[in-house]
């Protein structure tokens, strides 16, 4: 990307996010994120994983850039105890080193779900209470996060840029212009465990009680939120949409 350099600083301090977003946007996926950790946002960045179906890839791909970088995983309390023993088989894996379980607050908890059904009653609000407010005070000190999610996603997602600014930080998608076949045959080209529930028909995996597996062919997050009007957790909402 010629004349970046000249445009916004190697430290990337002081670059307006949507300046970073509009020059960075085309570079593939490994490019870009060598760009993002290593020059533009050291020390300043945190992938956000839900360590679910598709999880390895990006996490594999930021590991052979840095192991150090902060991972984010929020625990719900409400997650399959599968994704919680394949999330430390991957970083182990990996050699992952800055694993950050970040949960909701008990205080609100024991206020807002003290019978851990709120899942059931308003899945809006339970997002908001388990996700996107764990996930605002996680990433307080980062200017930047890594996300993993695709364009074949569907929905809120079918337009998805690679890199994007929201709340006045960066968002990286850089898996966002990946098809299933190449998160398919990237996995199996690095011999990477898979999650234990994909081969029991779940293509997207959240929480156990707002998760369900979906039949072949269909689309890959159909299986979550099931039969209700919801396609997204909330986290990725910018602030003044959230639930």
């Amino acid at each position: 990307m010629i004349g970046l350099e000249s445009s916004v600083s190697p430290s990337g301090r002081g670059a307006p996010p949507g300046a970073v977003a509009e020059l960075y946007q085309d570079l593939p996926a490994p490019a870009l994120l060598r760009a993002t950790i290593r020059r533009l946002f050291p020390g300043r960045i945190a992938v956000v994983s839900s360590f679910g179906a598709e999880s390895a890839a990006v996490l594999a791909l930021v590991a052979g850039i840095d192991p150090a970088v902060p991972v984010i995983f929020l625990d719900t309390a409400k997650h399959f105890p599968e994704t919680l023993a394949y999330r430390d088989a991957l970083v182990a894996r990996l050699g992952l080193s800055d694993i950050r379980v970040v949960r909701p607050d008990p205080a609100r908890v024991a206020a807002h779900d003290p019978d851990g059904d709120l899942w059931r009653r308003d899945p809006d609000r339970c997002c908001a209470l388990r996700k996107a407010l764990p996930l605002e005070r996680a990433l307080e000190g980062f200017d930047a996060w890594i996300t993993g999610r695709k364009r074949f996603h569907g929905d809120s997602r079918a337009a998805l840029p690679t890199v994007e600014a929201v709340d006045g930080r960066v968002k990286i998608n850089p898996l966002a212009n990946w098809s299933a076949a190449q998160i398919e045959r990237f996995i199996g080209a690095r011999g990477l465990p898979r999650h234990p529930l994909v081969d029991a028909g779940f293509a997207s995996i959240g929480c156990a009680p707002c998760t369900a597996p979906v039949t072949a062919g269909a689309a890959a997050r159909s299986g979550r939120w099931r039969d209700i009007e919801k396609t997204e957790c909330g986290i990725h909402n910018a602030k003044g949409t959230r639930q």
